[in-house]
């Protein structure tokens, strides 16, 4: 079995694809503990126990229990950059982000485990924290994105960051509700709405 993966897949090692194997094992051990008995609850040694391995193997993958789940959100920025830089050049900026969130509203109200974590991350003032420092990043990544898309200056014009704050705090107001309904309400509705009431402000920019 493992021939014909690495033969099929030669850019992956066997090492790669074990690692890969414990850090699914230890992810997925942490979100049924935090789920079922809340974040400040759980230790880095029962995570690592329940998906059996040793703490010094855990500390070895993640440098803190948060960051087991916060690894999760990896791709998130990427991911939203690149769909900004995929749609067309005349659309209008609230249309751009409005897909731009989201392909991450989707990825985070996916199936599975995706309302635990989301509710996990909201709930904890540490998971919190660092998913607010994640969207600032997320939020450089899109300004210097709308920028280029409009021939903008960012260091002189406000546009692109406020912009791309608005449409990040439109992400999160979308999870916020989401979660707070354990997700009985439609996500994809839930963004349109959202977006309906901030696209105004987000098309009041004159391109250069």
């Amino acid at each position: 079995m493992y021939t014909e993966a690495v033969s099929t897949h030669p850019e992956v090692s066997l090492a790669q694809r074990k690692r890969q194997l414990v850090s699914d094992e230890l992810t997925s051990a942490a979100l049924r503990l935090l789920a079922r008995r809340g974040f400040d609850a759980v230790t880095a040694d029962e995570i690592a126990a329940v998906a059996g391995v040793s703490k010094r193997t855990f500390f070895r993958y993640f440098a803190s229990k948060e960051d087991v789940v916060i690894h999760l959100l990896a791709d998130v920025g990427t991911d939203m950059r690149a769909e900004l830089a995929s749609r067309p050049a005349d659309e209008p900026p609230s249309v751009a982000l409005r897909h731009t969130v989201w392909v991450s509203v989707n990825a985070c109200a996916g199936p599975g485990q995706a309302l635990r974590v989301t509710q996990l991350i909201l709930e904890s003032p540490a998971l919190h924290a660092r998913f607010l420092a994640r969207q600032a990043q997320w939020g450089d990544e899109l300004a210097e994105e709308l920028a280029h898309r409009l021939g903008l200056d960012p260091g002189t014009d406000l546009y692109p960051q406020l912009a791309a704050r608005i449409a990040l705090s439109a992400f999160g107001a979308v999870l916020q509700r989401w979660s707070a309904g354990d997700g009985a309400e439609d996500p994809a509705a839930l963004t349109d709405r959202v977006f309906a009431v901030i696209a105004p402000a987000l098309d009041a920019v004159r391109r250069r």
